[in-house]
């Protein structure tokens, strides 16, 4: 399994949640500063000090895309199926500030010619800064602007640790450093709010021993565009559509580029979000890497679903 877009996918996922979030803001409170958030599972509201979540996956895979973006259909007897558990929580440090942490737990169960295995184990640990200048309807002309900062820590085992499991399951990190940057635009239109964010991922270079042999590697930058729509009910509640592109460079072993082993992926999201009370709420999506050639590259194609719950204070 590659493991160089799970990032991204973490990316786009925790956009499209928190964009609902923001939906929900902008219902309860009537206010036109509603906006969609990036990188973080869980946004705070205007009026909100801090929360906490659980966010729970569960995917299966379609299918690949190979070197050339050519879509196949698994061999017969392989299978794949994704279970995540995402514990996260945010904080405000300034009126306009938030910090967020979230801690995976990554479980792979695979099947392959005739072998079946199960693994898993703590992920990379995720840490982000988001500050919005300006807010989404808060202007008809200008558009909220938020800067979106972040690091990921290699505190998961990389798909090269040397006491693997023969199928990999137990792989649940890049084995890198992952400093994240990005831009998000958003703006209310009456009950629509529309969003738009650029991601840049840099990681930092490591060195590998196998077999008494050393390889220095650095994975590309990643490069993740996102793109919302949602709309809120009278009620309350929020849906919303989105689609995500991320891409990936070759990487470099030894100071030469790997040719023909970037990474591209197209996600298509569709999430609702139902607000219980002004303390919890509850968010669920769909997921889908559409299996059609040419809108992935060396990357597994997955469909799943998404189901979290938030708690927040005032």
């Amino acid at each position: 399994m590659s493991m160089s877009l799970r990032h991204s996918t973490f990316l786009e996922r925790f956009a499209v949640f928190a964009f609902v979030l923001g939906l929900q803001r902008h219902a309860s409170a009537q206010a036109c500063c509603a906006g969609a958030g990036t990188v973080t599972p869980g946004r705070l509201a205007l009026h909100e000090a801090a929360l906490v979540g659980l966010q729970l996956k569960a995917a299966g895979e379609l299918g690949s895309f190979d070197a050339q973006a050519r879509y196949a259909s698994p061999p017969p007897g392989a299978s794949e199926l994704d279970l995540e558990q995402d514990l996260f929580g945010a904080v405000r440090v300034l009126d306009r500030a938030q910090v967020a942490l979230l801690v995976p737990l990554v479980e792979t169960r695979r099947t392959s010619q005739g072998l079946s295995e199960f693994g898993g184990g703590l992920g990379d640990i995720n840490l982000n800064l988001r500050y919005d200048f300006t807010l989404a309807g808060a202007s008809l002309v200008v558009p909220g602007i938020a800067a979106l900062a972040g690091v990921t820590f290699p505190t998961g085992k990389p798909p090269d640790a040397p006491d693997l499991r023969p199928l990999a399951t137990d792989a649940t990190g890049i084995g890198a450093y992952q400093a994240n940057f990005g831009v998000a635009f958003e703006q209310a239109f009456g009950p629509w709010l529309v969003n738009a964010t650029g991601i840049v991922a840099a990681r930092s270079a490591r060195t590998v021993t196998s077999s008494g042999i050393t390889v220095h590697e650095r994975l590309a930058s990643q490069w993740t565009a996102l793109g919302s729509l949602g709309y809120v009910l009278s009620s309350g509640a929020a849906v919303a559509l989105s689609a995500s592109y991320a891409v990936e460079g070759d990487p470099t072993i030894n100071g030469e580029k790997t040719p023909d082993s970037g990474h591209r992926l197209t996600t298509v999201t569709a999430s609702g979000l139902l607000p219980l009370s002004d303390a919890w709420r509850l968010q669920s999506s769909l997921f889908l890497n559409p299996p059609l050639s040419h809108l992935g590259l060396n990357q597994p194609a997955l469909g799943g679903l998404l189901f979290t719950v938030v708690y927040a204070w005032t």
